[in-house]
């Protein structure tokens, strides 16, 4: 007789279980799939979602963890106005084996646009506001779940936000995560000029090099970023796979979003209008970022770079890492992933959080294991 295979096992576990009329048929709808698998149901875990009031406006956060003896990890997201939440079911699951994770939709983005009249939350729409609002969180979630310091990891525009915030309030973090980090904006957005200007023409692609070569100078001669101009740059940088290695668009991510647990057609009709709020309003200041005379961080950094990144070029982010005082400091290369780590190497993320961020909080007596 031959053996019986582990797979085999399952399977007649499966069918032998109940009835065959007893089965419940699964939900066509994969959002509701996606939402069940993904529920945090150890008995030690957190799995929660809600508005928190931070600086006169309702901001949505959630919350998940499977053991909540684990250190906090709040994303800040990019954008402006870009929620990672809809996308978080296709890289937090592993993450929360380690890390009490929070996503935050940031003031003006997603579901925490559709909480606020935008005629009142638009003149609130500045950099040093957001960065408050990052504080103010930090602040909250330390105070709710009883920790002593949390985690940020930042990525693209959220870098602004979270660089900022660990210069001011390095007491409030164990170590900072950038992923796709801005240092000098005017400096990477010339760098990526040069970079998709010299694709298109090794590409042969007459369209892209007529619609660069009208934009150009970029940046403009004073360092302005016009929003039609980026929006160009940033078409070609996409086709040419500045922004994700090896692809040439980006509806891979946001067909995959469409299909979020965490998200519904409202909210995603809340990112367009979100970011039709907000991004006019953020980029001028975006455009003037510049973190060259920032030599010391009073808290550990840990650098995640895409060797193939194009939106927020790394060659800056080394050159400042290299000369930065802090009490630790860690910089990795993604020789596979160009602005989108998260998504192109979602194993090498969670390793170098576990193996570079998280002894931090170890040594601080707040983690599971």
């Amino acid at each position: 007789m031959k053996p019986i295979v582990p797979g085999l096992i399952c399977a007649l576990a499966l069918t032998t279980a109940a009835p065959a009329s007893a089965q419940a048929a699964p939900p066509a709808d994969p959002r509701a799939i996606l939402a069940e698998f993904g529920k945090v149901v150890s008995p030690n875990g957190i799995d929660e979602a809600r508005a928190v009031e931070i600086g006169g406006v309702r901001q949505w956060i959630t919350v998940r963890g499977r053991d909540r003896r684990n250190p906090i990890l709040l994303m800040i997201h990019g954008g402006p106005a870009a929620p990672d939440l809809p996308a978080r079911y296709l890289y937090e699951a592993p993450l929360t084996d380690y890390f009490t994770v929070v996503e935050w939709d940031q003031r003006g983005a997603g579901k925490t646009y559709l909480l606020n009249d935008p005629q009142k939350a638009a003149p609130t729409l500045r950099a040093e506001r957001i960065v408050q609002d990052a504080e103010d969180l930090t602040n909250y979630l330390r105070k709710t779940y009883a920790k002593p310091k949390i985690f940020v990891m930042a990525h693209s525009w959220g870098t602004v936000v979270g660089l900022k915030l660990a210069e001011r309030r390095p007491d409030l973090l164990y170590a900072y995560i950038g992923a796709g980090q801005i240092i000098n904006m005017r400096e990477a957005e010339r760098i990526n000029y040069a970079w998709v200007t010299d694709q298109a023409r090794k590409a042969g692609d007459a369209q892209a090099i007529k619609e660069l070569a009208a934009i150009a100078p970029y940046p403009e001669h004073d360092g302005t970023i016009p929003l039609e101009k980026i929006d160009t740059e940033r078409k070609w940088s996409v086709r040419f796979g500045g922004l994700t290695y090896g692809r040439s668009s980006y509806d891979y991510w946001e067909n995959a979003e469409r299909i979020s647990p965490d998200y519904s057609e409202a909210d995603f009709k809340a990112i367009d209008q979100g970011s039709g709020l907000s991004f006019p309003r953020l980029l001028p200041q975006m455009a003037a970022v510049n973190f060259d005379g920032l030599k010391r961080l009073g808290c550990p950094v840990v650098i995640f770079a895409g060797r193939h990144d194009y939106t927020t070029p790394s060659e800056p982010v080394k050159r400042w890492f290299d000369q930065v005082q802090a009490p630790g400091k860690r910089f990795v290369w993604f020789e596979n992933s160009a602005h989108m780590m998260y998504g192109e190497e979602p194993g090498r993320v969670l390793v170098h959080l576990v193996q570079d961020a998280l002894p931090y909080a170890v040594k601080a007596g707040d983690a599971a294991r």
